[in-house]
């Protein structure tokens, strides 16, 4: 019996040990598991601390990434964004003469100088952004502007005998001595001052906002909101583009009237050969007016301004033959305002604003031509436009130097009738990289395109002696020669032009100073 009670002793004490020895190993390896999730906090935490450091992407990150380098599109998650822009910087010399166009006409003693209108000066002419998003498949909508519109102190290139509101030599741009030589209350001293000084009204900076509609009628695609209205070729045609450092006179125009409110369709066929545009727009103040004054600004009257434009390609972009484009545009509406029944209109003559009612026109021709790349003359193109503009200009802009438009002491046409202008221009040009020399020619030499241009343009008015209502114009001839460098197409060149000026000499009663104008232009460009 005691032997028994000894061994189950034993057992009992041997359970005792084994299961004090488990519950140890059990707490043991519990231990252990701590500190190694420990450690793995440990490691995980010093890896989140280095996170913010550089790190290698992977092929699959860096392919991504490439999708937005050069030349590429930026997209949204909501349709296809793409960004554009343009940047021209100036630099511009003019001959110097302190006597203006109007010095010592009529008889008297009617200084009008040309100093604050001379000075050499860097300046930055365009700084477009666009924005363009396809949101639908049909539908784009397209957003431009140009802060350097902003600008209102430089003079006009090629002419600086007008200002950058207007290509015309009108009461606006007669200097402060003449104001004060023929007495008070010509209008001009404010208007001129502010341009001498860098100040005066800020023009809008806003240029396209329109939205298009596309591929639901074949052939053909809407536009409406803001854009230029289709007029001539090289009015309309991307500032990124131009052959020249500044438009023509006739380009100038179209660009200076600027963006419209309105509506329009737009057919192509064979390849575009052949197309045409209609449409219809608001056409507020007149053809002569500042710049920008069409565009964002309500309806002046109750009648639209019609545009169409229609353009043919016989031949285009073949090898031999190489492209020629005929094309004309016509742009008229009933401008001003007519007496109405029992009242008179804002625009009527008893209100003040005297501006006469009339049918506005404005028509363009153009022609282009390049030669073909097997052509003997390949590298060589041409142009050439025509315009004839007819509009009434709004009362106190012509100056009348005789002083009988008003009152003795105004100077300026008061009730003008309607009046028309004509101008033209032709250019050649002739690029290195499209001729028969490209082969044996030095790389840096390829880059290379030489131009000329004969521009033509009754912008000079004024009021005639005899009748003050009707205006008299006279026309300015413009030779320009001109050295375009492309460093990479149009997206990046640099563009050096000189401008010999032959502004008018007037009439027998008003003969006007043959000012020493010419200019040279150095435009340094980036495109994207």
């Amino acid at each position: 019996m005691a032997g028994i009670k000894f061994t189950v002793g034993c057992l009992l004490a041997a359970l005792l040990f084994a299961v004090t020895c488990g519950v140890r190993a059990a707490d043991d390896k519990e231990k252990a598991e701590i500190d190694a999730l420990r450690k793995d906090i440990e490691d995980l935490r010093k890896r989140l601390n280095a996170s913010s450091a550089p790190t290698r992407s992977s092929g699959v990150e860096r392919t991504l990434d490439n999708r937005y380098g050069p030349n590429a599109t930026v997209t949204t998650k909501s349709g296809k964004l793409t960004i554009g822009g343009l940047e021209q910087i100036w630099f511009y010399a003019f001959q110097k003469d302190n006597r203006g166009l109007f010095d010592g006409v009529g008889g008297g003693a009617n200084p009008d100088t040309n100093e604050g209108q001379d000075p050499s000066s860097f300046r930055v002419r365009r700084s477009e952004l666009k924005f363009s998003m396809d949101i639908h498949e049909n539908v784009t909508g397209v957003v431009m502007i140009d802060p350097a519109r902003e600008a209102t102190s430089f003079p006009t290139v090629e002419d600086n005998q007008a200002t950058t509101n207007s290509i015309f030599k009108t009461i606006n741009q007669v200097s402060p001595e003449f104001d004060s030589a023929n007495g008070p209350g010509l209008g001009s001293t404010a208007d001129i001052a502010a341009v001498q000084t860098g100040a005066g009204a800020v023009p809008r900076i806003l240029q396209d906002a329109y939205i298009n509609y596309h591929g639901v009628i074949p052939h053909h695609d809407f536009q409406v909101g803001q854009f230029l209205p289709w007029t001539g070729e090289e009015g309309i045609r991307s500032s990124a583009q131009l052959d020249f450092c500044e438009r023509s006179f006739l380009g100038q125009n179209v660009d200076n009237i600027g963006r419209d409110l309105g509506m329009t369709v737009h057919g192509t066929w064979w390849d575009d050969r052949f197309q045409y545009w209609g449409g219809f727009f608001d056409g507020s103040g007149n053809y002569f007016g500042t710049a920008g004054q069409e565009a964002n600004r309500a309806n002046d009257n109750e009648h639209f301004d019609y545009n169409v434009r229609a353009l043919v390609r016989p031949v285009w972009k073949q090898e031999k033959w190489g492209s020629l484009e005929l094309g004309a545009s016509a742009r008229g509406g009933e401008h001003g305002e007519g007496l109405y029944a029992g009242r008179d209109p804002v625009n009527n003559p008893t209100n003040g604003l005297n501006r006469e009612q009339v049918w506005a026109s404005w028509y363009n021709a153009w022609i282009y031509y390049a030669a073909g790349p097997s052509s003997p003359v390949r590298g060589l193109w041409l142009r050439g436009e025509a315009a004839w503009i007819k509009d009434r200009n709004a009362p106190g802009t012509v100056v009348d130097l005789d002083g009988n438009g008003g009152s003795a002491s105004t100077f300026q046409q008061t009730s003008g009738k309607s009046v028309a202008v004509y101008g033209a221009y032709g250019a050649i040009g002739y690029r290195i990289s499209d001729s028969c020399w490209c082969d044996c020619s030095n790389g840096w030499l390829k880059n290379f395109e030489f131009a000329a241009r004969v521009d033509m343009f009754q912008n000079v008015m004024t009021a005639n002696a005899a009748d003050p209502s009707v205006t008299d114009v006279f026309r300015t001839v413009v030779y320009t020669g001109g050295i375009n460098y492309y460093i990479k197409g149009n997206n990046a060149k640099i563009q050096l032009n000189f401008n010999a000026v032959n502004n008018p000499e007037g009439t027998a009663a008003h003969s006007f100073h043959t000012v020493n104008n010419d200019s040279f232009v150095m435009n340094f460009q980036v495109a994207f």
